[in-house]
């Protein structure tokens, strides 16, 4: 390597992705739920602002249209059940409002958005009492714990650059014993800071300090829309929607929504484009060419298929070029590991580590890219919002860290998506390998029954407004725009990511409700009757449960090996990887996870879906951090022979094929009975690598003697 090699910078493109569904009703100024506000509070303005605060740092934010109309929605008065709630004088609460507000108010990681503050997380555990229903527990709040948990429900997403604001720096401080005109000070100020947003992002993208890129306007697969058969590219035998939805236009239509909303927001044309999903198409990269996107990006995996389906070299590593099709759309391709390491990896890790491991991956990258810096670049693509709830301080100290050490490095250079499509020489790419980010397909989005039964609703709504319109040429005209724009909304991804099995929330009633209000308001607005297809659930059944509920007792060997075909048989299961939250991801450890009691003890069991990279961590231990009700964390080690075994007071684990785990009945509960809340994390070393679940316990009822004598063994 010469001289001037040693110097070139390593060039980085960072992607923040900041989406959330379109949650706004049709015929109302209402969302039906919170999320777009909350995360407002804690993502979508402290994100570009601490990314601005350092000199060398050069980041692209990926903005969805829709999520922008629902943050003006907020500004001009649009209101969700929760602000609703929120408003109302603690005096006056119902028992049943109480009862709707100590269901919905806690909904937040408890790590990170409850337990930090005090007085959130003694209303919480008040709440989570188990010695009665809900509606008694509503009975033991005060007005005044009421009222505090309208505040906590609120400030507790206020990002940690806001809260030396006097308002919310006086709240803070407070605690407790909060008034109703400073609970309606702090609503009052979330929308003064939801002002904000918009302009902010304009101001940045003029003094070039930011990029600014869009997602199609509703978030839409785009493959899909074209053509719902191209799904069979990966996956040929995936069972496919009765009707066959091939709607192109339907495609272009959602880009040149996005072109005239970043027009009109931004007062430049729209160039560069991450599709929802990261989802491409040789069909979907024709029309963003006919439509002037310069640049857009997805997966390496479908690089790595789009190669060998254009028989074409694969250099190594592949993903790091800039590949242009069509002529005239480059293509970038992100890097999985290194996007899932801040995605999913990092908080669990001290701040400090984490950017040092993220600075020296792009070190190591740079090393093994001698020679070819000059046409390379490394992009890391993933969700600018979700990821934070899961680190301490909303990933302020990380994101710091990690811009610091990036400026600080002579040796990288960190470029906006924009910069990277003008200056660095591409290689051609002659077919595109049709998929999405997450496993290079679409399984997510289509094959299942409740996602084919959506798919088809919506063929048989849009047809009917073809239909109506052809045959009615007179009619109003704004009506008819507004029809469009509902069929437009249920495009979307986001209903189709709850569909199925893939993915489980609390709130997949309310999404399938709101799917199917959107699809019937085409009729409403048409002034027809709305189909009875359309008044029925899309829910199949029961999606993955936290509550593990066992068919018998059990009384497995804890050996950590299956001993007998039925040792565990009867078990209430967890599926890690069904069992996704809002956030997806790809490689995990945990696959399932068993539990099971017998008179004496309580049994939980994880299989592992990636046994050896458990193998090789460099120092893998496991936590079990149980709630019954009091938490308690036992540490899962190595014995003196290197293997993950061993026992403590009123624990004994083992792991080889699987790891098995008992506990005492009489060590968890004085009485031997109660509702066991848990989860499991695997660490390497002193930093978190996996949580199972993410968010909320795992819960396991073990019932009393009395009640016991009823179980099948």
């Amino acid at each position: 390597m010469d001289t001037r090699s040693d110097q070139i910078p390593l060039k980085v493109a960072i992607l923040w992705h900041m989406h959330q569904p379109n949650y706004r009703e049709p015929h109302s100024n209402r969302l039906a739920m919170p999320w777009v506000r909350f995360h407002a509070l804690k993502d979508y303005l402290d994100m570009p602002l601490l990314a601005a605060s350092f000199d060398r740092i050069r980041v692209t934010f990926n903005l969805v249209p829709s999520l922008l109309d629902q943050i003006e929605m907020y500004v001009n008065g649009a209101i969700d059940r929760h602000l609703e709630l929120s408003r109302i004088r603690a005096e006056d609460l119902t028992p049943g409002l109480k009862v709707e507000i100590l269901e919905t108010f806690f909904s937040a990681n408890p790590d990170h958005l409850i337990k930090p503050f005090h007085r959130y997380w003694e209303l919480y555990n008040k709440a989570r009492r188990e010695d009665a229903n809900r509606q008694i527990i509503a009975s033991f709040f005060s007005s005044a714990e009421m009222r505090d948990l309208q505040v906590w429900s609120n400030l507790a997403w206020v990002d940690p650059m806001f809260r030396s604001d006097p308002v919310i720096k006086d709240l803070f401080a407070r605690d407790k014993q909060y008034s109703e005109e400073e609970k309606h000070r702090l609503l009052d100020w979330q929308i003064e800071h939801m002002k904000r947003i918009i302009p902010t992002y304009r101001t940045l993208l003029d003094e070039g300090k930011i990029d600014i890129s869009f997602t199609p306007y509703f978030h839409p697969i785009l493959p899909l829309l074209c053509d719902t058969e191209v799904a069979r590219e990966a996956l040929p035998d995936i069972q496919s929607p009765a009707r066959r939805f091939r709607h192109p236009e339907d495609a272009a239509r959602q880009i040149q929504m996005s072109r005239d909303r970043y027009r009109a927001c931004f007062g430049r044309e729209l160039t560069g484009m991450w599709p929802s999903e990261g989802s491409v198409s040789m069909e979907t990269l024709d029309i963003m060419l006919k439509q002037g996107i310069t640049w857009t990006a997805t997966d390496e995996e479908i690089l790595y298929h789009s190669l060998l389906k254009s028989s074409q070299e694969r250099p190594n590593p592949a993903a790091y070029s800039v590949y242009e099709y069509g002529p005239g759309i480059k293509l970038f391709f992100r890097d999985h590991g290194l996007s899932d390491r801040i995605g999913f990896v990092y908080s669990g890790w001290r701040a400090d580590r984490a950017a040092a491991d993220f600075v020296n991956h792009l070190k190591a990258i740079r090393t093994r890219l001698d020679g070819r810096l000059h046409e390379a670049v490394v992009s890391v693509i993933l969700d600018g919002e979700n990821a934070w709830e899961y680190f301490p301080d909303d990933g302020t100290e990380f994101l710091t860290a990690m811009y610091q050490m990036l400026g600080d490095e002579p040796l990288i250079e960190t470029v906006t998506m924009s910069q990277a499509a003008a200056d660095i020489p591409t290689r051609p790419l002659k077919s595109v390998f049709a998929g999405s980010w997450i496993n290079h397909n679409f399984r997510i989005w289509i094959g299942h029954a409740e996602d084919n039964a959506a798919w088809d609703l919506l063929s048989i709504t849009r047809d009917t407004l073809v239909k109506f319109e052809n045959d009615n040429p007179g009619f109003d005209k704004e009506r008819i725009a507004a029809a469009w724009l509902q069929v437009y909304i249920a495009e979307g991804s986001d209903w189709c990511w709850w569909y199925g099995d893939e993915h489980r929330t609390i709130h997949l009633e309310q999404f399938d409700r709101t799917y199917r209000r959107h699809l019937a308001a085409v009729y409403e607005f048409l002034g027809l009757d709305v189909p009875a297809e359309l008044q029925r659930p899309l829910l199949l059944g029961a999606k993955t449960s936290y509550n593990l509920t066992p068919e018998n007792l059990i009384s497995p060997t804890v050996d950590g090996h299956v001993s007998h075909y039925y040792e565990w048989a009867g078990a209430g299961c967890y599926d890690c990887l069904k069992a996704g939250a809002s956030m997806h991801q790809v490689t995990r450890f945990v696959g399932t996870i068993q539990a099971g009691f017998d008179r004496e003890n309580v049994y939980i069991r994880l299989d592992f879906h990636n046994r050896m990279g458990v193998e090789l961590l460099s120092s893998p231990r496991f936590v079990l951090d149980i709630r019954t009700p009091e938490p308690l964390r036992i540490q899962l080690t190595r014995d003196s022979n290197g293997a993950i075994g061993g026992g403590s007071e009123g624990c004994y684990y083992q792991m080889d094929d699987i790891l098995e785990i008992r506990l005492d009945r009489a060590f968890l509960w004085p009485s031997g009975a109660g509702r066991l809340g848990f989860r499991v994390g695997l660490q390497e070393g002193d930093q978190l690598v996996e949580t199972c679940p993410d968010g909320e316990d795992l819960t396991l009822d073990v019932p009393s003697p009395q009640q016991e004598l009823f179980w099948p063994e």
